[in-house]
């Protein structure tokens, strides 16, 4: 095992999918020259040369669809956004274009090609800056949603979102590009669409994603000492969900805590409650909690940045919660 940084990681799928596959190409804003605005195209333009790393202009609009079309022609695209706030000007070719492109032509075409950039807020960016809004792509049919919350599985999942031959949206965080982790020196990828059970544990089951997780792994460590053992279910793929691995950890707790960094109406943390209620309401022996953000805009204030953003406090205040503790 290697100790690596997420920006590696990220770079090294990409790099080792353009390896074994010619038609994969990287397309955005800085991703050339700059070697990232992150870091995470470090030396590939040096290695794949100006034709498929490819440095474009401010215009998420255009390039998004020049890479729909591409992939309708035999590429397999990645698409960074320097942010996913960013790719709103270009969200019609996603959703009207790249997500029904197979079911509007019977089949004809297909459309491999990962839009990926960070998600959700990463300090005082201001609102527009700061939204997580992967509920947004999970509601569309068509596209496959993930949102990664360590090295070892940012590489692996996008080294699959890659080989995908379906849109994938692949959500990482401004604020998790430099944290460490281990790796395996060889291949290995990490299939779509399973979850992965972080924390074993017997009283409470806490699903969340993303690098909102971290304080999921505070509380538990915490609630651990007053005697309460915490399950930590890591949906790592938001759609397709991993059903299964929710409602089976949910029959062994009998209790649910979800955390999630969006905001609480129309959200992930509303269809996995919607799912529990339905095919394993008899195994609740309390209501589901579910933590959020506050349902404002991102506020830019630091004091009240750290109000709206979901904390350990809050995950330790639910458990006890559904414990009536």
């Amino acid at each position: 095992m290697r100790t690596i940084q997420f920006r590696e990681a990220i770079c090294e799928a990409m790099s080792e999918e353009m390896r074994r596959d010619e038609s994969i190409y990287l397309m955005g804003e800085e991703v050339a020259e700059y070697n990232g605005a992150y870091k995470a195209s470090k030396g590939m333009l040096a290695e794949f040369g100006e034709k498929r790393v490819i440095d474009t202009p401010i215009a998420e609009l255009g390039f998004t669809g020049i890479a729909v079309g591409s992939a309708m022609n035999g590429c397999r695209p990645i698409v960074e956004y320097m942010t996913f706030n960013f790719c709103l000007v270009g969200i019609d070719q996603i959703i009207n274009n790249a997500a029904k492109m197979r079911q509007m032509t019977g089949g004809q075409f297909n459309v491999p090609i990962v839009f990926r950039g960070p998600t959700a807020s990463a300090g005082q960016l201001g609102a527009t800056h700061s939204q997580a809004i992967e509920n947004w792509f999970a509601n569309t049919p068509g596209l496959k949603v993930v949102v990664p919350s360590n090295v070892y599985d940012a590489k692996g999942l996008l080294k699959s979102a890659i080989r995908d031959n379906d849109p994938v949206i692949f959500m990482e965080s401004e604020q998790m590009y430099g944290d460490k982790g281990e790796v395996p020196d060889g291949e290995y990828t990490i299939p779509l669409g399973v979850a992965d059970i972080k924390r074993e544990g017997t009283d409470v089951t806490i699903v969340s994603f993303g690098k909102i997780i971290k304080e999921a792994y505070i509380a538990a460590d915490q609630l651990e000492k007053e005697g309460i053992s915490c399950e930590i279910i890591d949906l790592r793929t938001v759609r397709p969900m991993d059903k299964d691995a929710i409602l089976a950890s949910v029959k062994k707790t009998n209790r649910l805590v979800i955390l999630e960094e969006a905001w609480p109406f129309a959200s992930i943390s509303s269809e996995i409650t919607y799912i529990v209620q339905e095919q394993a309401f008899d195994f609740l022996d309390a209501p589901i909690q579910r933590i959020t953000t506050a349902d404002t805009p991102a506020p830019y204030s630091p004091v009240l940045l750290k109000e709206w953003l979901p904390n350990a406090a809050d995950v330790v205040k639910a458990v006890k919660k559904v414990l009536y503790k």
